[in-house]
């Protein structure tokens, strides 16, 4: 399947102009962009939050009950998500006052057996809210830097971190438009996506800059080693994925772990992205900036 790809890719880029090669991810960037803006404008946050950065509490439990059961005997409160993985039930509620939540505790727990209860406080929340914003940032400036030492020329050093950035816009717009939530472990595959990002656009500008020949052929050469590596990790994520969400189906015993879930099918939308951003964005720029230098766009 690699090779399969790393022909249509290089027929691809081979065949079109740098600005088609461009415009591409800058449009997919946009719509992930607005629909980011519409969630903000909605709900105050660019993504929707999870129980650690909001606050709340979530709930167990073992039951025959479907979510939508659950749904309509715990409406009363404040609840905010209802799923069932196998025959475990997990329930999610907003911020309520101690008076609420020793109720709820003692129905659930009076009613249900092997009752497991996760509550995190409003301000707690806050303040992660406030550490994982600097941990991004914190991320994206040391990449920043990094870049800038390595090239030393301003145009491939910024197509590096656009690309970086352009992978963390669209997998948040992902995360909007199906509904994860942001969480700790969420913020950790977003995390990892700069670094994914960062690898696989430092190999294409290094073999551009620095080796000798067209600049096609050494983004093909760049190609072959970057997509090897890239879908290497795709296949073991859609293992983790299938393996964290559908294992409940194989045996009943083991539920969904939703913490591994979140994590793989973000970092899987994140890395198909940044196939997109490294190989058609991060590529036009690239060798439009070497044509731009050197007209024959041939390193000797």
């Amino acid at each position: 399947m690699g090779s399969i790809l790393v022909e249509y890719l290089d027929s691809f880029i081979r065949g079109h102009d740098d600005k088609q090669l461009i415009a591409i991810p800058l449009v997919v960037l946009a719509l992930a962009l607005l629909v980011s803006v519409v969630v903000f404008s909605s709900t105050g946050a660019p993504v929707k939050l999870g129980l650690e950065f909001e606050g709340g509490t979530m709930i167990a439990f073992e039951t025959q009950e479907s979510a939508g059961v659950l749904e309509q005997d715990y409406s009363d409160y404040s609840l905010v998500d209802a799923r069932k993985t196998g025959d475990r039930a997990i329930l999610q509620f907003g911020p309520m006052d101690n008076d609420g939540q020793r109720e709820l505790e003692k129905d659930i727990t009076s009613k249900y057996s092997n009752v497991e209860i996760k509550q995190i406080g409003a301000l707690y929340g806050k303040e992660l809210q406030s550490q994982a914003l600097k941990a991004i940032g914190l991320s994206f400036i040391g990449m920043a830097i990094v870049v800038f030492l390595i090239f030393r020329t301003a145009v491939p050093s910024i197509a590096v971190v656009l690309s970086a950035i352009s992978d963390i816009a669209i997998a948040v717009g992902f995360m909007n438009i199906t509904g994860i939530e942001l969480s700790l472990g969420t913020v950790a595959a977003l995390l990892m996506l700069i670094g994914y990002s960062v690898d696989s656009d430092i190999l294409l500008t290094t073999r551009v800059l620095k080796r000798r020949g067209t600049a096609n052929e050494n983004i093909g050469r760049a190609m072959h080693t970057g997509l090897t590596m890239t879908t290497t990790t795709l296949a073991a994520l859609v293992v983790m994925y299938i393996v964290s969400t559908f294992s409940y189906l194989v045996t009943s015993s083991v539920s969904q772990v939703n913490l591994l879930s979140d994590i793989s099918i973000v970092l899987i939308f994140g890395l198909v992205a940044d196939i997109m951003n490294t190989w058609l964005l991060n590529t036009g720029i690239l060798r439009w900036h070497v044509t731009r230098n050197n007209p024959r766009g041939r390193r000797t």
